[in-house]
């Protein structure tokens, strides 16, 4: 068993917010405008922790609790996933599958927190949310039982620390196409485009947004701020897989993992100046594939 280590999480912690602001800086130089300051995230949490929050009459202790809830089992998830050659503060047989009902435990608690409002958009945004949640957990789980399946190891740790250039000389196929279905499910699972625009006010078309919209000051700072890590720590797994070089100096790896997560937002930028959100119908669809990419990758490394 590997040793554990804080640093993944507290990089995590220390630098989640970075990644939206590296995919708004892409978005602004693609679209020719100035856009807003690398940092720009950082000082919007500021702000938005310097105000007041304000409730509904009708919200109760649910409303309340669930920012706090969100964010508790986002860093629990966090716990598992390593960086570069830094393992996880805490790894075991298996859980992978905990990481998954972590960030499901996540979810649902935005989800308890927009129905107790009581608001029918609301409503409506966690219901979408929930059927999309679904159909990505498929190409997840199957993803990563890809990458079990070629690294022999059913923690999240040793399975991501042994993806090396030996593993792509030999499965490059599978490796792609794991890739491939975790940027769908990474797109789906933080409400990027073509999945969802985070930009977007017009409740009728929203999902994820819609569901905060009777959030307010702190408890909107810690559901962006959870939003920013369940970002980061999906973006760590995919970053894990497609930039597997091992120099042997620890500090040397976690600069390359850095350059990929940089390297991620500005793919997740040029994706959404690209083109335009998908609609809802077609969603589905998107996730049927990004399951088919990794079922396919699963079959191709268990021969």
């Amino acid at each position: 068993m590997k040793p554990q280590s804080a640093f993944p999480l507290l990089l995590a912690i220390a630098l989640a917010p970075m990644v939206q602001g590296i995919i708004n800086r892409t978005k602004a130089i693609v679209a020719g405008r100035a856009g807003q300051p690398l940092m720009q995230p950082y000082l919007d949490l500021a702000k938005l922790l310097r105000k007041g929050a304000v409730y509904s009459e009708t919200a109760s202790w649910v409303f309340r609790t669930a920012p706090a809830v969100g964010l508790s089992a986002i860093i629990c998830a966090g716990a598992l996933i390593p960086f570069a050659a830094f393992p996880s503060l805490t790894h075991f047989g298996g859980d992978l599958v905990l990481l998954g009902y972590l960030l499901a435990l996540g979810r649902f608690a935005i989800v308890l927190g927009a129905l107790d409002t009581g608001s029918s958009f609301e409503g409506m945004g966690a219901s979408r949310e929930i059927a999309f949640a679904a159909l990505a957990e498929a190409p997840l789980f199957l993803a990563l039982a890809a990458i079990v399946r070629e690294t022999g190891s059913l923690s999240l740790t040793p399975a991501l620390g042994a993806v090396s250039i030996n593993v792509w000389n030999h499965a490059a196929p599978s490796m792609c196409l794991t890739i491939g279905a975790l940027l769908i499910v990474f797109l789906t699972e933080n409400a990027r485009i073509p999945v969802d625009d985070p930009t977007t006010h017009l409740e009728l078309t929203m999902i994820h947004e819609v569901m905060v919209l009777d959030h307010s000051g702190p408890d909107f700072a810690i559901v962006q701020y959870s939003a920013a890590l369940k970002m980061w720590f999906l973006g760590a797994i995919i970053v894990a897989i497609a930039v597997p070089w091992h120099v042997g100096n620890a500090l040397a790896d976690a600069a390359c993992a850095l350059a990929g997560i940089a390297a991620l937002g500005i793919v997740t930028g040029l994706i959404e100046a690209s083109m335009a959100r998908l609609r809802l119908l077609r969603v589905p669809t998107l996730l049927l594939t990004a399951a088919m990419l990794s079922a396919l990758a699963f079959v191709m490394v268990a021969k």
